[in-house]
């Protein structure tokens, strides 16, 4: 992304012609086509300055083409003095001309020459006073319009280089790679739950120190999202097969991290945990719980989505002190999503320019240099402009692995391997397949719930999957799928209480629910759960065995931890436990021994000492 300017500010036209050289004044004078040229700087400027003056000033505008009026117009019109070229270029296409007519240079003897725009502009700055008085005389720029469809990028035309062993002969041949159209917001739904579900099974596993999922864990993940990882498979176009599973996972990453970051899951030894808010999401509204997940991700610093760029060496140490926060950029590229059209489709190339041309500016590291491909020194990412890459990627990244899974926006994406090689004028890339695996994604569009998520909508209008018949309990105490889909949360939920006969069938048993019950899950959230997805009242048979299990778990319960101490004989045990001083603090187990709590000991121990006892050593830990 193009970084923000410290804007030079020129007081005044004179204050500018001030800052050129002579050699340079003379060649403004070319532009009027003036006979007689001053020797001095200072009648140069004088000189210049009068064909600014009066109605000299609309003269010179009248002289501009339309694309350089458009330039002046967007600096009179904005809050700064800078012509900020990336940004225009990504507004209206290409730059205005700033160089004049080789042929009438040559003819006045000077070796270049300027066009009239560059009477507006020095070094890149107007000067205030022209800019005053242009506010009247210059019309508005035209909006900068961020260009939709109604339809999604459906492939993109490849060439592929193939050999002939026949004839040794090489070819090539055009085909075209087609794109996967994912519509995310009904699989965001589901999969929050899944998710839940598999951290409340103790399934997810990630490290202590980074916090980040385990290879184990991420394709346990896989296996229970709804549409499963973006690239989790091989395909064949045009009769060659192309491996996508070493592409790696993305929202197989993405959730544990989500979850995290939201406040759902907190680690617990080296596997989460529901904290009281996931356990609370799992009976709450999805659409809120995904809209609070996005909320929290926008601000997270657990993870920098530029870690996720494996090409970008250089992250950590010196580079990593110079990278910006995270947080101060995700709300650029969100406000930026705010004004793309609901169910219309933008492509990301249309997308990062309408981010430029509108100032939706960023900045990823405040020193490009320290970051670089394959090698620090040839393939520093500071080198010839590069930062760009740095800007996109990561744009590419925040909407791929964490908009589109969270289900704000539907994605259409190609194998990235397929993608544009922009990248490859970069120093060392030349062996690489792609330069992250996001560069695959071709294009968005804000969903209903992306609506809802960024606010552009006050409600979230569609039904919430959280509740809904998808089950039948019978009287013989099995559990089946009505034909629904059932979606992976409910069927680890299911695993926990139940003994699965089949992917549509379960069984109630005993010694599964007592087991579940063990594990520290509660019966009256399988009542719960079979309730909201059942098409009708729970038989009495169930009822009866969820409620003597239940009366089972609550009849012994956990008084925590006490100390027990041994008396020499029975008398003394049962003096000190019926004793009016010392009974508030112990029971007699057994004949000899005495039961306290571990609150009560240093009690018990000052209670003891007035009945003539001493309980030797130290109080243990």
């Amino acid at each position: 992304m193009a970084h923000s300017h410290e804007l030079e500010t020129y007081p005044t036209l004179v204050s500018a012609l001030e800052t050129l050289t002579v050699e340079d004044l003379k060649t403004l004078h070319a532009i009027f086509y003036a006979l007689k040229k001053p020797v001095h700087k200072a009648d140069l400027i004088a000189m210049l300055a009068s064909h600014y003056e009066g109605d000299g000033l609309v003269q010179i505008w009248q002289r501009l083409d339309d694309l350089q009026k458009a330039a002046v117009a967007e600096v009179v019109h904005s809050e700064g003095y800078y012509h900020n070229a990336a940004r225009f270029v990504a507004k209206y296409g290409e730059s205005p001309q700033w160089s004049g007519d080789t042929a009438s240079a040559r003819a006045y003897g000077y070796h270049r020459s300027f066009s009239p725009l560059c009477l507006f502009f020095f070094n890149n700055h107007m000067p205030a006073d022209i800019k005053t008085r242009l506010w009247d005389i210059v019309p508005e720029p035209a909006k900068t319009v961020l260009v939709a469809t109604e339809y999604p990028p459906e492939s993109v035309p490849l060439t592929i280089n193939l050999y002939d062993r026949e004839t040794r002969a090489s070819m090539s041949r055009e085909i075209k790679a087609p794109a996967t159209v994912l519509e995310t917001q009904w699989h965001a739904q589901d999969d929050v739950v899944s998710m839940l579900r598999l951290v409340e099974a103790g399934r997810v596993a990630v490290s202590d120190k980074t916090r980040l999922p385990s290879a184990a864990t991420v394709k346990d993940i896989a296996g229970i999202l709804s549409a499963g990882d973006y690239y989790s498979a091989t395909m064949t176009i045009d009769g060659i097969e192309y491996d996508d599973t070493d592409i790696g996972p993305i929202k197989g990453f993405a959730w544990p991290m989500i979850l995290q970051v939201g406040g759902l899951a907190e680690l617990s030894g080296k596997k989460l945990k529901l904290t009281p808010a996931g356990q609370k999401a799992l009976t709450s509204n999805t659409a809120d719980v995904l809209r609070s997940l996005w909320k929290k991700w926008l601000t997270n610093t657990l993870l920098d989505e530029l870690r996720r760029i494996d090409t970008i060496k250089g992250q950590t140490g010196a580079g990593g002190r110079a990278l910006t926060s995270p947080s101060r950029r995700r709300p650029v590229i969100a406000q930026a999503m705010g004004d793309c059209p609901v169910w219309q489709w933008v492509t990301i190339d249309d997308f990062v320019c309408y981010m430029v041309a509108q100032g939706y500016d960023f900045e990823v590291t405040r020193d490009t240099w320290s970051l670089y491909v394959t090698d620090s020194n040839y393939g520093s990412l500071g080198h010839s402009g590069y930062s760009w890459v740095i800007g996109n990627r990561y744009i590419l990244c925040f909407l791929f692995e964490y908009a589109a899974t969270l289900g704000l926006i539907d994605i259409a994406y190609i194998s990235p391997r397929f993608a544009s090689r922009d990248y490859g004028d970069i120093w060392g890339t030349d062996d690489f397949e792609f330069f992250s695996r996001y560069d695959g994604l071709l294009g968005f569009r804000v969903n209903t719930l992306g609506a809802y998520c960024l606010g552009l909508s006050p409600a979230y209008a569609e039904a919430n999957l959280g509740s809904r018949p998808v089950l039948r309990v019978l009287a013989s105490q099995e559990i089946v799928t009505t034909g629904a889909r059932l979606p992976a949360g409910d069927s680890i939920f299911l695993d926990i209480y139940t003994q699965r006969m089949s992917d549509s069938a379960w069984k109630l048993g005993e010694d599964k629910l007592l087991a579940a019950l063990a594990a520290g899950n509660e019966i009256a959230k399988l009542r719960e759960f079979l309730s909201a997805r059942c098409t009708e009242e729970l038989p009495a048979p169930v009822l009866e065995l969820l409620a003597d299990v239940e009366k089972s778990g609550t009849q012994i319960s956990d008084a925590g931890t006490a100390r027990l101490f041994e008396c020499s004989d029975t008398s003394i045990a049962r003096h000190i436990a019926s004793d009016k001083l010392t009974r508030r603090h112990c029971q007699l187990a057994g004949e000899r021994h005495l039961v306290v709590a571990d609150d009560q000991v240093a009690a018990f121990r000052k209670t003891l000492s007035r009945l003539g006892y001493v309980l030797p050593g130290a109080s243990r830990t």
